[in-house]
């Protein structure tokens, strides 16, 4: 057992797990109301599978829009696919959610913005955490605040 919790990578964990239950939810039913989602993913992340042409025309990151028209939403546990139309051509992408650097619904003012690579156990410094010391009391070290406030208008 550890002496720190990893508020971070839990935080990035519960976050995707909402996201995962939004995408299931309209995958089953479809956008209800004016919802309508914007996702930017880092597109060379292990995992994105997109043709090679919309990675030589977005070689960091990649904003797709689902709003009017989208098909074969599939939601997995470590990420989705979907098929969106691109200058009237179909085509199929897959998105690992750790590829996701945000997500936002603009109808309800509401996003979520994912932080760099989370920190692995040998990566403790970087990680955003409460460190508990040998009286088990609590003591702050590089916390992180999350806020949704840059997403609304």
């Amino acid at each position: 057992m550890t002496d720190t919790i990893h508020y971070g990578r839990l935080m990035h964990q519960a976050m995707r797990g909402l996201l995962a239950e939004v995408l299931r939810d309209v995958a089953k039913r479809g956008l209800p109301g004016n919802h309508h989602f914007f996702i930017t993913f880092d597109t060379h992340a292990e995992g994105v599978d997109i043709p090679d042409w919309l990675r030589e025309r977005f070689p960091d990151e990649m904003t797709i829009v689902m709003q009017e028209w989208f098909d074969n939403l599939d939601v997995r546990d470590d990420g989705f696919s979907v098929t969106l139309n691109f200058g009237n051509d179909q085509v199929p992408l897959s998105v690992p959610f750790d590829a996701i650097h945000t997500f936002v619904d603009p109808s309800v003012e509401f996003g979520l913005r994912f932080e760099a690579a989370e920190a692995t156990d040998e990566d403790e410094g970087e990680s955003p955490m409460i460190e508990i010391d040998d009286d088990e009391e609590p003591v702050k070290t590089d916390a992180e605040v999350v806020s949704l406030d840059a997403f609304r208008r």
